[in-house]
């Protein structure tokens, strides 16, 4: 998605090399994967559970799981 839009940024860090960050982030397994700061998946995931959870995090914060099917 980064290659794609400009929008879009993507850190990979190793967590033996950053022990404060992988403690930071709770880290027990890789890979894990954080978006913004509110959505995490830890271990491989499919392609469908990887959107949901970049279109969860990027939803306004009072916008309610269910809010989208009234649109």
């Amino acid at each position: 998605m980064a290659i794609e839009s400009d929008r879009v940024t993507a850190d990979v860090i190793e967590a033996n090399e950053f022990p404060e960050l992988s403690a930071a982030y709770a880290v027990s397994g890789v890979p894990k994967i954080v978006v913004n700061d509110r959505v995490e998946l830890l271990g491989s995931q499919p392609e469908s559970r990887f959107l949901a959870a970049i279109l969860q995090a990027v939803k306004p914060k009072d916008e309610s799981p269910g809010d989208e099917e009234s649109r």
